[in-house]
């Protein structure tokens, strides 16, 4: 990515030019990272827009030590935080790591009855991470779908390795949980049943 290097120290010269072309590279990206990263409550256009201004005003902070995507990921996510510091706190409520399992049905006797199957509608899985809390989301945002390593993710969300995989597993089972739930009447009987 010495590209994105060059962009960044073009535009810190103040090239904005330089910069379009970064913002070009990346806009679609982080805009998706926003959508499924946000909560209730942040508007996505602001969100992306204060996302760019802040990297275009922090090009020279950029030292290449993680990827230009992973820095952006970094500056997206503390817009978000502060638009969320402006708004009334989330009802705090959590399911523990075994209601979540069961939700998701796991231990289920059918073996048609899985998270994989699905998750194969789209659409689905769009509502499913939609209703899942922000950090949730967030996390399987960059692992799922940005593709970033454990060490990447977990270095972008300030957490160590191990709190990254344990949150990640509890993302994983809570969205397991929610298409579970979503996916209806397939799952009206009890585990173990067959319909």
């Amino acid at each position: 990515m010495s590209e994105d290097r060059a962009l960044l120290r073009d535009a810190a010269a103040g090239d904005a030019r330089a910069f379009e072309q970064f913002m070009t590279a990346h806009q679609a990206a982080v805009h998706r990272f926003l959508v499924t990263s946000t909560a209730d409550g942040v508007d996505l256009d602001d969100a992306l827009q204060e996302t760019f201004i802040a990297a275009w005003r922090g090009a020279a902070s950029f030292t290449g030590d993680a990827t230009a995507r992973a820095w952006l990921y970094g500056i997206a996510r503390n817009v978000v935080r502060h638009q969320l510091r402006k708004r009334v706190g989330e009802p705090a409520h959590e399911d523990s790591l075994e209601q979540l399992a069961e939700q998701a049905g796991w231990g289920c006797a059918d073996p048609a009855d899985t998270f994989g199957e699905a998750t194969i509608a789209h659409d689905l899985l769009s509502v499913a991470m939609a209703r899942l809390p922000q950090e949730e989301r967030e996390i399987l945002t960059l692992r799922e779908l940005d593709g970033f390593t454990g060490d990447e993710t977990a270095q972008l969300l300030q957490l160590s390795l191990p709190a990254m995989k344990s949150r990640l597993h509890r993302a994983r089972i809570h969205l397991a949980a929610i298409v579970r739930v979503l996916d209806g009447p397939r799952h009206a009987t009890t585990p173990g049943s067959r319909p």
